[in-house]
Formats: C-alpha cells, sequence, structure tokens
C-alpha cells in the first residue's frame, strides 16, 4: 500500500452529487418526470434521515439548480405525491395477483414489504411538503453548487456559455441557500486548466477532479489538496476508495442486494443478483458488513495523514443501489466506532495546507478513459455538435440572445443526453429531447417562441451571465 502524506489525523470526505436532468414536464415513465418521482422516493426522502443522524452534517452535499429548479415548480411535488398514492400502489397490486397466482408466494411478500416502503415515503413527502418543500428540507446540508444544467464545461465553445452556465449555477444557489463558500461541483469532474480563470472570476473556491490518469491509482497525492497558480483549490477523487462502491464489481454487485437490472411485469425488483427471491433482512446485513469494511479500507488508507474524498452520484444511493442509503447510514456508524474522522471539503480547507498541481494536468474527467468521449465521441457526434454550433450561433449574434433561447441552449447542453446515449439506457429519449430544444432555440432566436411547449417553466430562473 502507497505511504499517505503524513500529518495530522487522517479524514474521510464523502461527497453527494446530486443532479436529474429536466424531466419535469417532458414525458413520464420510464425516461419522463416519473424518473424523478422514482428519486425522490427511493434516494432524496430516505437520504434526509441520514443528513439528520450523527455525523450527516460532515457530508458535502451538492445539489445541481436544474434539480433544484425542478423542486420549485408549482405542482411539481403534488404530481410526484399523486405517483406515490395512486400509481405505485396499484403497479404493486397487479404484481402481487400475477406472482400469487403463478404459486410465487416469496416474491408477492417481498412486493407487499415493497408497496409499504412506498407508502411510507409517501406519507414523508406529505410532510416534507406541509413544512416547505424538499429543497427546504435539503437547505440546511447543502454546501456546493454546480453549473445550470449540468453542461460538460471543457466542450463548451465559448466564454460566454461558460459563463452562462456557472453564473447561473452560482446566482441559483446564492437566492436558494444564502450563503456559498466557493464549492462548485464540475458537471462529470470534467476539467481542462484553461477553465480555472473563468471559475475563480465566479468566485469558485475549490472543486472536485479525477487525476488517476496523471497520478496513478493508489498515489498519496490523491490525499491532499492541489492548487494552480491561477485557479480554484483541486480535490483530487480517491479512485482507490471509490472503486469498491462505484466500480462494476463493487458492493452493489455482491449476491444478497436486490437487483436492479431484472423487473417485474410492472417494473419492480423481487430478486437477488444471485437470482433467488430478494431478502431484506440479508440484504441489509450485507451492507452492513460492506460499510465495515469501506471504514476499515479508507482508515487504512489515511493512516499517515491527508484526506480520502470518496464522491458519489446521490442517485446510486437508493435509486439505482436499492441498499446504498443503509450502507451510507452504516459508513457513518462505523466512522464513529472505528475513529474514522469524516469531515466536508469546506471545512477540510482550513486545516489542509494545498499543494501545487501538477504542470503536465490536461483535460480529465471521471468518465470512460478519464476524457471526455462519453460525451464527444464519434457515437455522440450528432449530439455534441449542433449543441456546439448552437452556441457559436448565439455568441455571433448582435446584442442579447432571447432569454427563450438561453434557456434552451442551456437544456441542449445538458451532460445527460450523451451519457444516456452513450449508454445506451433510455432508447431514443435523449435525441428526442436534444432535437427538440435545438429546434425550439431555432424558433426562439426567430421570434417564434410564443407557442412553444413544453414551457420550461421552471428551468434557469437566475439566468445571468452571458454577455
Amino acid at each position: 500500500m502507497v505511504t499517505p502524506p503524513s500529518g495530522e489525523q487522517g479524514e474521510l470526505a464523502l461527497v453527494l452529487h446530486t443532479h436529474m436532468p429536466y424531466v419535469e414536464g417532458f414525458g413520464t415513465w420510464p425516461f419522463g418526470e416519473e424518473w424523478l418521482w422514482e428519486a425522490i422516493a427511493t434516494s432524496y426522502l430516505p437520504l434526509l434521515d441520514v443528513l439528520a443522524a450523527p455525523g450527516g452534517d460532515r457530508i458535502t452535499l451538492s445539489i445541481t439548480p436544474v434539480l433544484a429548479d425542478q423542486f420549485e415548480v408549482p405542482g411539481a411535488l403534488e404530481r410526484c405525491q399523486r405517483f406515490l398514492d395512486t400509481i405505485r400502489p396499484e403497479s404493486h397490486r397487479l404484481d402481487v395477483e400475477e406472482l400469487s397466482a403463478a404459486g410465487h408466494a416469496d416474491l408477492a411478500a417481498e412486493l407487499e414489504r415493497s408497496a409499504a416502503e412506498y407508502a411510507a415515503r409517501a406519507r414523508r413527502l406529505r410532510q416534507v411538503t406541509a413544512g416547505g418543500g424538499l429543497l427546504a428540507a435539503l437547505a440546511p446540508y447543502t454546501s456546493w453548487t454546480s453549473s445550470a444544467t449540468h453542461a460538460i464545461l471543457p466542450l463548451l465553445a465559448t466564454d460566454a456559455g461558460a459563463l452562462l452556465q456557472v453564473q447561473t449555477g452560482v446566482a441559483s444557489h446564492r437566492r436558494r441557500f444564502g450563503g456559498w463558500h466557493g464549492g462548485f461541483w464540475l458537471p462529470e469532474c470534467a476539467h481542462a486548466p484553461w477553465l480555472d480563470e473563468l471559475l475563480e472570476d465566479a468566485g469558485v473556491r475549490a472543486t472536485c477532479v479525477e487525476l488517476t490518469g496523471t497520478l496513478g491509482l493508489g498515489d498519496p497525492r490523491h490525499l491532499r489538496p492541489l492548487v494552480a497558480s491561477d485557479g480554484p483549490v483541486l480535490w483530487p477523487l480517491d479512485r482507490a476508495t471509490i472503486a469498491p462502491v462505484w466500480g462494476q464489481d463493487g458492493y452493489p454487485s455482491r449476491a444478497p442486494y436486490r437487483d436492479s437490472h431484472r423487473h417485474t411485469t410492472h417494473r419492480h425488483h423481487v430478486w437477488r443478483n444471485d437470482g433467488a427471491p430478494y431478502d431484506h433482512g440479508a440484504a441489509l446485513q450485507q451492507a452492513r458488513a460492506d460499510a465495515a469494511e469501506f471504514v476499515d479500507h479508507v482508515r487504512r488508507r489515511v493512516a499517515g495523514g491527508g484526506v480520502c474524498v470518496c464522491a458519489l452520484d446521490t442517485e446510486l444511493l437508493g435509486h439505482w443501489w436499492y441498499e446504498g442509503v443503509h450502507w451510507l447510514a452504516a459508513v457513518l456508524e462505523e466512522s464513529q466506532r472505528q475513529g474514522l474522522a469524516l469531515t466536508t471539503l469546506d471545512d477540510a480547507l482550513h486545516r489542509h495546507e494545498p499543494a501545487p498541481a501538477p504542470d503536465d494536468l490536461g483535460v480529465s474527467s471521471w468518465g470512460d478513459g478519464g476524457d471526455l468521449r462519453t460525451w464527444s465521441g464519434p457515437q455522440v457526434a450528432a449530439l455534441a455538435w449542433p449543441a456546439r454550433t448552437a452556441e457559436l450561433r448565439l455568441a455571433a449574434r448582435a446584442g442579447r440572445p432571447p432569454e427563450r433561447a438561453l434557456r434552451e441552449l442551456l437544456a441542449l447542453q445538458s451532460s445527460d443526453w450523451a451519457f444516456l446515449d452513450t449508454r445506451a439506457t433510455a432508447g431514443d429519449y435523449p435525441r428526442q429531447r436534444a432535437r427538440a430544444h435545438r429546434e425550439a432555440l431555432e424558433r426562439a432566436m426567430a421570434g417564434d417562441a410564443a407557442d412553444l411547449e413544453p414551457a420550461l417553466r421552471g428551468l434557469a430562473p437566475d439566468l445571468t451571465g452571458w454577455s
């Protein structure tokens, strides 16, 4: 094992990046707004209990502006409530009847348990809504922002486009959450040195980067912040720690966990990864064991000091890895039991002096190959080039473009369309969305936007930055 840098007690920084593309009002099941309702039920609501638990306030939580936009849309949470109160009970009932008739009493029993869990989440959402809404419930724990619509900043064609994304994201966070200490999540951890000055001018003080290709897996330089002469602090992700959670053969693939790929007629999950009927108790026991293993790994990793940055998409926990929220809660408990210190990145910056960043930093991301191929490779050229072309056309226009055109550009620049298309997990939905936003942008530029639908009613209300 590589010896970490010497110094004071080592720390674990858990970073949760919370993001969904703008799906509110853009279709229903399985890739429209009901995708967001599922994430609310399976990730965001159960996460509130973890954040409120001992140690939960030492998690660095980012919420993208585009996700927060959707939480604020009048009527959005009410539609989510109806989904949980009506659609989910009925879909469970139909599957229970089908499995029972086929003689699968054990699978039907698991569906009954799942239905009760959804009912509990529906009650929790009603409480949260009465208390001011989901955004208000998450606000006390939210410290980092991101670009307006999760655009890959190194792929943007102009400074004006980058400023629109960054400054709108910062303005969104300041309005919604008040104070901001400069934490900014680069979408997909996509970083390029030429962004540093722009980020610093926007008030960005720190961000996370993927430098495994530059530093090498397990290198001790991953355990301390880095800084270039003209940019924000760069917190390297510790891929050696993230891999057991996020990797293809990581914790979520273990046998007792619920199989998220195999589903019933009405898209519920009742089997384990090994094909046996799902056993919730056995899965929770596995989650506790994996949390203990994870904390022990981190404790040894930072035995000589430093900060181990483990960053995950919030939606992995609960929405994709069903037991993930339970695992996270167990990590907090195990950290206390094993004596592993937890820290937010904002707090850690006060205790850890940044080292000079390597001179040879290039373009990097946490995507395939550590570069930008996921969002700009040949297979998604039909998405990448039109987005850049639209941005250049707006930049060439005299004066400030129409507001609707800028909003359509932001929607078009979302990293999600290329990601979903590369992974082939959402059919034609991402290409349909990108095409529709590009066409709407053209109409807005021509002054023909009055009847455009959907109205992007909640996207980027804090629009600022284009010049």
